[in-house]
């Protein structure tokens, strides 16, 4: 049975022995559409600078900057993201203290299959429970809380119109909004404003040269929609 891979939620394997990355890659690739792989601290933190990953998976002993030094780097400026550390019985003494810097769970080697599912997945769960957003891409998502746009971990900025129109279309992905829907929205609290396709048009074309490409779908004869991944 095919296994829906999980698109909103990605993560970071951090492993320098090379037979078990390269098997944990292997796995973690039936569950998630966007995993990143590092042979090393210094890659892994490079890795996790560019793309903001949602779950980091990493050794604690590694070349170059070693896993604790590496996640505590993180927490200086990121409680949010959850780490999980895999770490030898003779790696007892770092792993206190990688506890310290709040892991989500640990792991010791060897890694069973079963115990990592569980904790994914459960990672997983937590994340989608206290993560109020939806991704159109990769790295673009809306965040519901704070009505912004984020893309490669950057805000949009985005003029008070432009807002509007995207927490309407984030307000019901997939559902296709007309122009006068828009319009009414946007000028609700202007009852003597005339509906006017020209204007919507003109902030569809001003607000698509701050987006990604792909953000707002046009959707001939109908009007314009946001699609999740």
């Amino acid at each position: 049975m095919k296994i829906e891979k999980i698109k909103d939620i990605s993560i970071l394997l951090a492993e320098d022995e090379t037979e078990l990355r390269e098997a944990l890659l292997e796995y973690l690739q039936i569950f998630f559409h966007r995993v990143y792989v590092a042979s090393c601290g210094d890659e892994a933190y490079d890795i996790y600078k560019q793309k903001r990953p949602n779950i980091i998976l990493t050794d604690i002993s590694m070349p170059n900057l070693d896993g604790l030094d590496m996640i505590a780097m993180i927490r200086e400026h990121d409680k949010e993201s959850k780490i999980i550390v895999m770490s030898a019985h003779s790696d007892q003494e770092k792993l206190l203290h990688a506890i310290k810097l709040h892991l989500e769970s640990y792991l010791i080697k060897p890694i069973k299959t079963d115990a990592l599912k569980n904790i994914l997945l459960d990672t997983v769960e937590l994340i989608r429970k206290t993560t109020n957003r939806v991704y159109v891409s990769d790295t673009t998502y809306w965040d519901y809380d704070t009505d912004t746009l984020w893309d490669n971990s950057k805000e949009i900025k985005l003029r008070k119109m432009e807002r509007l129109l995207l927490k309407l279309l984030f307000s019901e992905p997939n559902v296709c909004f007309s122009a006068e829907d828009i319009f009414k929205y946007l000028h609700e609290q202007k009852d003597e404003k005339k509906f006017s396709s020209h204007a919507v048009t003109s902030l569809m074309k001003r607000i698509r040269i701050k987006l990604p490409e792909g953000v707002i779908h046009n959707i001939y004869g109908s009007g314009y929609k946001v699609i999740p991944i």
